[in-house]
């Protein structure tokens, strides 16, 4: 009998997407596999980690010194991990948490099944006596992919690393440069997944609109999610992690053209003022920006932008904020997301600038933006009223079936509420909703019979 293995995912949805091919990599050489336990019962626990700021690093530590204790208590029998917490630290975390069985980076961890099968747990051979150790199989294309996701809805990485160099990032250091997927692997997986029941594709990079720039030198972003929405069965695709600097405004046209490609982009934009996108090395400008903007609402009229701001890096004047604050009441975001500077060793920032925002006035300045986005965001969802969305239903909560519209990724954006007396609703199919009250964030609505 092959050991259980309980998989803790922290972090973003790409950690998520290593997570399951890790489980699909075991499970298909005979392990069992459970995912983010509140109770693991597994003999073998392991951890992805996330190393991207210090909420996130205190988070994967805290997590990884839990378990070290349950294997110190018995209740587990080893302790491996991995992700990009390791990868950036793998030589103190060694020395400081001893009782983890073995250390794996962002990119070796399909080295813990060898480890695994040598230590004792030996893989279980085919019938014609050879081994599988991919996560694809080479002769028959199966894939090996355990999604943890509900079945209908699935994120597609489409690349690794980031040539960017953003001066605050320290995700270049743990991922290094950027990497393409070949275009007819991703698009094999899509139409693995059609097959097994997802509908829903979320494409996912540190920077999708370089994808294809390591290979030949073009952006083919936009080939790849036209070839991606021709594929029978794909519902729904939703672009995430664009980067402002040479966008490839033919993904626009993509946009355009088909139906299943959801008028929804998130485009980290981070800042508005010259001053604080120069000393961020963004390679954009105030005026850029304004006119990336107002492009993308011009081509796509009825797009959805998402994006990320930034306050308090070293040397942000109140003038620059008081600037953030104009352009965010302009830009008017159906979606954002806003987080407070936080110094990064290694990064040019750290090595270069002084962090000199206080504290408090950082976490007043995120106050006051978020503030602002509230009110946005209430005043655009109540545009939605009498209105009547196509939603796709994810899940049943007390009284209510919890969907989304084409405008909401899972798990970061609002919500539409339907009562469960409405009428019976199967998970993961599609429905005409008439929106009939909003709130600050979420959206409730009846199914048009």
């Amino acid at each position: 009998m092959k050991k259980t293995i309980d998989i803790i995912s922290l972090g973003c949805s790409k950690n998520l997407v290593d997570s399951e091919m890790l489980m699909g990599l075991m499970e298909a050489n005979g392990y069992q596999c459970t995912h983010d336990s509140d109770d693991p019962q597994g003999e073998i626990v392991v951890v992805n980690t996330c190393g991207f700021i210090n909420d996130a690093k205190e988070e994967s530590i805290n997590t990884i010194l839990e378990f070290a204790q349950a294997k110190t208590e018995g209740r587990i029998e080893k302790l491996f991990v991995m992700g990009c917490l390791s990868e950036r630290y793998l030589a103190d975390l060694e020395r400081e948490i001893p009782e983890v069985d073995g250390w794996y980076g962002k990119f070796n961890y399909k080295q813990l099944l060898n480890d695994l099968e040598e230590s004792g747990d030996r893989r279980q051979e085919t019938g014609d006596g050879r081994q599988e150790t991919g996560v694809r199989s080479q002769e028959s294309g199966e894939y090996h992919r355990h999604i943890t996701t509900p079945k209908h809805y699935a994120y597609i990485k489409i690349s690794e690393g980031c040539d960017r160099h953003c001066a605050y990032c320290a995700i270049p250091l743990i991922t290094g440069k950027h990497q393409s997927r070949p275009m007819a692997e991703i698009l094999d997986e899509v139409r693995y997944l059609v097959s097994q029941g997802t509908k829903e594709f979320n494409v996912i990079a540190q920077e999708l609109t370089y994808y294809g720039v390591d290979i030949d030198g073009q952006q083919h972003i936009a080939e790849l999610i036209d070839q991606m929405a021709d594929i029978e069965g794909v519902e729904w695709i939703r672009l995430h992690y664009a980067y402002p600097t040479h966008f490839p405004w033919d993904l626009l046209s993509v946009m355009r053209k088909h139906k299943n490609v959801c008028k929804y982009l998130d485009i980290a934009l981070q800042h508005i003022s010259d001053n604080m996108l120069t000393r961020m090395k963004r390679h954009v400008t105030r005026q850029e920006t304004y006119d990336l903007v107002e492009r993308l609402r011009r081509d796509v009229p009825d797009i959805h932008l998402r994006t990320t701001l930034m306050v308090g890096f070293p040397g942000e004047t109140q003038e620059d904020f008081d600037e953030l604050i104009a352009f965010t009441k302009w830009a008017r975001f159906e979606r954002m997301g806003a987080f407070a500077y936080s110094e990064e060793e290694g990064t040019y920032s750290a090595q270069h600038y002084e962090d000199d925002v206080p504290e408090e006035v950082k976490q007043q300045r995120l106050d006051k933006l978020m503030r602002v986005q509230q009110r946005i965001s209430e005043e655009i969802e109540a545009e939605k009223l009498n209105s009547i969305q196509r939603v796709i239903i994810d899940r049943q909560e007390g009284n209510y079936y919890i969907g989304r519209t084409q405008y909401c990724s899972p798990e970061v954006d609002p919500e539409v509420l339907i009562p469960v007396s409405d009428r019976r609703l199967e998970i993961g199919e599609f429905y005409d909703v008439l929106i009939t009250d909003s709130e600050e964030f979420d959206i409730y609505g009846i199914t048009i019979k």
